[in-house]
């Protein structure tokens, strides 16, 4: 079992360096949009910290405690993708025993969800009303879960990438995104510059769910097109600093459009903590 201040912690910095990190589309520190501040999301990861990491809740309970003092501190989603990425990871951390990988403690923890986990999960997303993983002809959130987490997930997941990493135990995060990140860091020597580097590679990769719910396609190919350019420049220079007013081109142009890369900004908060869970995991284990 990982230390639970050692969880609050990481869990805190990792969404401290979402804010921090200048991700085109999302809030930060160079920008505030979508009718949310920075301020919004640094209370939210303050109030949701002590929920996500009670050891007496079970996982789903975690997502909706967390994602009621929440919405009672800011009154609006700020956080519901983190919450679903981070919770296993931290329930896992819980779990863990000696000579486990963190993975292998997050596949246990993904495979035996409940249908009770299911409900409180259910509960938690018409809580935040994000027009999420929604309503389909199998399971309503609105309505009793009748399947266990994981098999929702699978319902939801050619609609959301957050679910997704449920049923493919966080794939995109293990195989990409934390290969991405130690490039990153090693090229910057900076978190928050490694975040933006994972932000561009997943979004190059991956068309963004929360945008594809809003717009469908229509926006896609131009998403693309600039998030790659960005990409491109990153991975082509020595100082990411001197990117910073191409960021904010990009920045104003998605924000014009209303366009917010929400699914691949809670992607990039996740690997970011789960780097350092990881860190964690392989002290405790030697």
């Amino acid at each position: 079992m990982l230390n639970r201040e050692q969880m609050i912690d990481a869990y805190k910095k990792a969404c401290i360096c979402d804010v921090e990190a200048f991700k085109p589309g999302n809030v930060s520190v160079y920008n505030a949009g979508h009718d949310m501040s920075v301020a919004d999301f640094l209370l939210s990861a303050e109030v949701s910290a002590e929920p996500i990491t009670n050891p007496d809740y079970s996982l789903g309970e975690k997502i909706f405690h967390a994602v009621k003092a929440t919405r009672d501190a800011v009154g609006c989603n700020t956080n519901l993708g983190i919450l679903l990425l981070c919770a296993p990871v931290i329930q896992a951390g819980q779990q863990v025993e000696e000579r486990q990988s963190l993975l292998e403690a997050l596949r246990y923890v993904l495979e035996n969800t409940s249908i009770k986990d299911a409900d409180w999960v259910f509960k938690a997303i018409s809580l935040a009303s994000p027009g999420g993983l929604g309503e389909s002809a199998d399971q309503d959130v609105s309505e009793r879960a009748n399947v266990t987490l994981f098999q929702a997930m699978e319902i939801a997941q050619n609609k959301d990438r957050i679910a997704k990493q449920y049923v493919t135990y966080y794939k995109d995060i293990f195989n990409f995104s934390i290969l991405r990140y130690n490039d990153g860091l090693n090229r910057f020597g900076n978190q928050e510059w490694a975040a933006v580097f994972v932000f561009t590679g997943l979004l190059s990769k991956f068309p963004d769910s929360h945008i594809e719910r809003k717009y469908g396609n229509e926006h896609s190919g131009w998403v693309l097109k600039k998030i790659i350019a960005v990409d491109d420049a990153l991975i082509n220079t020595q100082d990411p600093e001197q990117l910073v007013p191409m960021l904010h081109e990009v920045d104003r142009e998605f924000k014009e459009k209303g366009i917010n890369p929400g699914t691949t900004a809670d992607l990039t908060v996740a690997t970011v903590f789960v780097v350092m869970m990881e860190a964690f995991s392989v002290r405790c284990t030697r």
